[in-house]
């Protein structure tokens, strides 16, 4: 991948008044359109594939943002790279549900991320997580509820308008469910 001043590539904390982290950002459409609306606030786009993070920086070409960053890692190595409590939201957007039970453990739900997210996010912070899969949606809750987040939940959530392109995707053929958890 071509170097890029967007994309961090030395472990710093990254620090901000108004910091949110989208995690598994994917082709970045949802990220991309936040910076866009909201110039005030800082967004950090987690990928682990480089691919997939190059094509937010064609994004760039067109439109440059100064309010997003692109970290190239994976998630379980966010805390070298962000200072503690200093996230307002994090965004978990159709996360592969890593479907075999022996796999469950790789879900960026499951209580060892969320211990995680818990130490990045500020005393009002909340993670808010989208997903078409329903058994993912409803451990997710399970997951959640354990770690003692308050959570708030819908079955049919409405769309929202930087919406990703999975969620358009996946949005005709049935329900999104949508969960906000905070501490």
């Amino acid at each position: 991948m071509k170097s890029s001043p967007l994309v961090v590539h030395e472990k710093k904390k990254l620090t901000h008044n108004n910091l949110y982290l989208e995690l598994g950002a994917g082709k970045g459409d949802f990220i991309y359109k936040l910076a866009q609306f909201n110039p005030n606030n800082h967004y950090i786009a987690v990928e682990r594939q480089s691919d997939i993070i190059y094509r937010i920086l064609q994004k760039q070409e067109a439109h440059t943002l100064d309010n997003l960053s692109l970290l190239n890692i994976d998630v379980r190595e966010i805390l070298d790279y962000i200072t503690p409590h200093t996230v307002n939201v994090i965004y978990i957007n159709f996360p592969d549900p890593w479907y075999k039970p022996r796999h469950h453990k790789r879900r960026l739900t499951y209580p060892t991320f969320l211990k995680m997210y818990k130490s990045l996010l500020k005393d009002c912070g909340k993670i808010l997580i989208r997903t078409d899969h329903e058994e993912f949606f409803n451990v997710s809750l399970e997951y959640l509820e354990s770690e003692s987040f308050k959570v708030t939940y819908s079955k049919n959530a409405e769309e929202i308008f930087n919406m990703s392109e999975y969620e358009i995707k996946k949005r005709p053929y049935g329900p999104i469910y949508s969960i906000e958890a905070s501490l």
